[in-house]
C-alpha cells in the first residue's frame, strides 16, 4: 500500500508551504478571490505569515496566484483580516494584524490596498486600530470589517486578563478613522451552559441570515484550538446580544472558518482543516470546500455548497469505489439510530460511523469524536486523504486514512448513495 499521501482535489491546498487560516473570500467581476494564510517554504506554522492568494470562477476549482503580502515595512507577520469593499466605488482595503515578535500575542490593525483590479498584490498603508487602552488583554487579533447602515464595523477577536473571551468593537464611516466601541460581545471561560466558548475568540465575525444575527468563533484556550462555536440573536448598535449557543463542528480537522457571501448573496463559511501533511510535496493543511449555511430555529445548519454539484458523476448503491488521484466521492447515508457505517481497505476499518443511543460517533484510526444525531441524512465528502461529514446537528472534518490509488469498500446497516465527484476536462 502507498504511504504517500493523496493530495485532496477539492480542497484547496497549495503547491507547497504550510497554510492556514483562509481569508477574505470575495466575489468580483466574475471570479472569486480566495486568501489565506501562508508560510512559504515550511511544513510547520511559523509567525511569519503571508497572505497567499487563489482564483475560481467557481468555488471548486482554484488556481495559485501567489504571495499578495508579506512580512515586511514593519511587519514581523501578516496575520489574520478582512477585505472591505466599497458599496459604491468598488475599492477594496484590506485589513489584517500586524504581529511583532517574539510578542505576537497582541497584534495590531494595518491597512493595505490593491495595486490593480487582480488582487495580486498590494500595497500597505496606516496602522489604524490598537488595543483599547481600557482593556487589560491577553490577546487581541483578527480585524472582520463589514458594513451596518452607514457605518462600518469592526471587530477584533480578543482575551482579556481572567478568562474571558470577546469581540472588541470599533466604528468608522470612512475606512480610516475608527472609534472604540467598546465590546461586542463576550463571554468568560468559566460558562459551559449550552456550549463552552473559551477564554479567547479568533477570527470572531458576525452576518444576517433570515433577518437573525449569528456571530461565529473559534474556540482558544492556553495556546490549545479547540472548534466552532456560535450564537444567535440580535445584534444593533454594535452589540451583540446571544439567544442560544451552540457548537458547530467537531472532530480535530476543523477551524478559523471564514465568512463569505456567493455571487447569489448565500451565506457560507470556509474552514482551515489541520492535519494534512504531504512531506514529500512540502505542504501542509487544507483549506475545507466552502459551505452553505442555514438556520433551522436555534441551530445553525452547515452544508457542501451547491456549487460542488457541477463536478458529479455516476453514482450507484454499490459496495465499493476506486480512491485516485483525480476524483473524490460524495455518500449519503441515513444515519438511523442503530445504523452502521465502514470504510475498508485490505482490510482494515478505516473510518467508521455509528448511530447509538442518539448519539454519532465517527472515528478514523485512534480518533473519535460523536455528536447528539438521532436521525436524518449523513452527507460524507471523501476527498484522498480529508473526510468531511455533515449532519443535521454540526459538522466534521477528520483525516480520513484512506491510500491512494486502492479500493475502498463500503460496508453499512442501512442503504448508501455513492457518488463520484470529478472534473469535467479530464
Amino acid at each position: 500500500m502507498s504511504k504517500l499521501p493523496l493530495r485532496p482535489e477539492f480542497h484547496f491546498t497549495p503547491h507547497q508551504g504550510w497554510i492556514n487560516d483562509p481569508l477574505a473570500l470575495t466575489y468580483k467581476d466574475g471570479r472569486y478571490h480566495l486568501f489565506y494564510q501562508y508560510v512559504p517554504g515550511s511544513t510547520v506554522w511559523g509567525p511569519n505569515c503571508h497572505w497567499g492568494h487563489a482564483t475560481s470562477t467557481d468555488l471548486m476549482s482554484w488556481t495559485e496566484e501567489g504571495v499578495a503580502i508579506a512580512p515586511g515595512e514593519g511587519d514581523d507577520g501578516i496575520w489574520s483580516g478582512s477585505i472591505a469593499v466599497h458599496p459604491e466605488t468598488g475599492d477594496a482595503t484590506m485589513f489584517y494584524t500586524s504581529v511583532s515578535v517574539p510578542d505576537f500575542g497582541i497584534g495590531r490593525v494595518r491597512q493595505a490596498f490593491p495595486t490593480d483590479d487582480t488582487w495580486n498584490t498590494w500595497i500597505k498603508g496606516d496602522f489604524v486600530v490598537d488595543v483599547p487602552a481600557e482593556l487589560d488583554t491577553i490577546a487581541f487579533r483578527d480585524p472582520f470589517v463589514f458594513r451596518d447602515g452607514e457605518k462600518w464595523r469592526m471587530l477584533v477577536g480578543t482575551g482579556l486578563r481572567g478568562g474571558t473571551a470577546a469581540a472588541t468593537s470599533f466604528s468608522a464611516t470612512d475606512l480610516n478613522k475608527w472609534d472604540y466601541d467598546g465590546l461586542a460581545a463576550q463571554r468568560s471561560g468559566s460558562e459551559t451552559s449550552q456550549v463552552w466558548t473559551g477564554t479567547l475568540w479568533e477570527c470572531p465575525q458576525i452576518f444576517e441570515i433570515d433577518g437573525r444575527s449569528v456571530l461565529v468563533t473559534s474556540v482558544w484556550e492556553d495556546d490549545v484550538l479547540h472548534y466552532v462555536a456560535y450564537g444567535i440573536g440580535t445584534y444593533e448598535d454594535g452589540k451583540f446580544k446571544a439567544e442560544s449557543w451552540g457548537q458547530l463542528t467537531y472532530g480535530s480537522g476543523y477551524y478559523a472558518p471564514s465568512f463569505f457571501r456567493d455571487k447569489d448573496g448565500a451565506p457560507g463559511l470556509i474552514f482551515w482543516i489541520r492535519g494534512y501533511l504531504d512531506e514529500t510535496a512540502g505542504r501542509a493543511s487544507a483549506l475545507s470546500i466552502p459551505h452553505r449555511l442555514r438556520l433551522i430555529g436555534n441551530t445553525l445548519i452547515s452544508e457542501p455548497h451547491p456549487d460542488l454539484a457541477a463536478y458529479e458523476g455516476s453514482s450507484d448503491q454499490g459496495s465499493e469505489f476506486h480512491l485516485a488521484a483525480d476524483n473524490a466521492y460524495i455518500l449519503t447515508w441515513d444515519g438511523t439510530e442503530k445504523a452502521s457505517l465502514q470504510l475498508i481497505q485490505e482490510d482494515v476499518q478505516q473510518v467508521t460511523v455509528t448511530g447509538k443511543a442518539g448519539t454519532l460517533y465517527i472515528a478514523t484510526g485512534g480518533d473519535e469524536q460523536h455528536i447528539d444525531h438521532t436521525h436524518g441524512r449523513v452527507t460524507m465528502i471523501i476527498d484522498g486523504p480529508i473526510l468531511e461529514l455533515f449532519t443535521s446537528r454540526g459538522t466534521f472534518a477528520l483525516g480520513s486514512g484512506l491510500q491512494a490509488d486502492q479500493k475502498v469498500t463500503v460496508d453499512s446497516t442501512a442503504p448508501v448513495l455513492v457518488r463520484q465527484l470529478s472534473r469535467k476536462d479530464e
